[in-house]
């Protein structure tokens, strides 16, 4: 598990308690979960998505759902992936901010729309800016992705079953 550093700096820092061991109480859907995972990377593998778009999507994904859990890990796999700080710390405000390029801008609003879906059905316009930048292959690879990431959200936000330790 991903943990919080430099804790001995913020000595007044809350644990948040685990609602539901959900890899223990439910360990088929858990294994199942993380089957779908590994099946969305070699999709990202076979389609040549590199490691850093995969987390900042990864990470916005996480940052719109709440997952304080998954905002950490990825946060600290996007700059293990050889992203800047900067760059991580703006996917937050990924709109106003000049440091991605037109492919991530469009796989970000499609992260947005998918994530959103019950406010957005994401719109034309939003997957026709991504089908511009991305090929069939790619779109199905981002689709994987950003599915997965927000079922491992649902179950992270609902369960604080991942808090990271202290």
């Amino acid at each position: 598990m991903n943990t919080i550093e430099n804790t001995a700096v913020h000595e007044d820092l809350v644990p948040v308690p685990v609602r539901l061991d959900i890899d223990t109480v439910a360990p088929r859907f858990s294994r199942a979960l993380a089957g779908l995972d590994a099946a969305m990377v070699r999709e990202l593998d076979a389609a040549g998505i590199d490691a850093g778009l995969r987390e900042l999507v990864r990470l916005r994904a996480s940052q719109i759902n709440g997952c304080s859990y998954c905002v950490d890990l990825h946060s600290g796999d996007a700059a293990k992936a050889g992203e800047a700080a900067r760059r991580i710390a703006a996917v937050a405000v990924w709109q106003e901010s000049p440091f991605f390029t037109a492919r991530e801008r469009a796989a970000f609003q499609l992260t947005e729309s998918i994530t959103r879906l019950s406010e957005t059905h994401v719109p034309d316009a939003d997957w026709a800016a991504a089908a511009t930048r991305f090929s069939p292959e790619e779109l199905g690879a981002l689709v994987s992705l950003i599915v997965v990431i927000n079922a491992w959200n649902a179950v992270g936000v609902s369960t604080h079953a991942w808090t990271g330790s202290m």
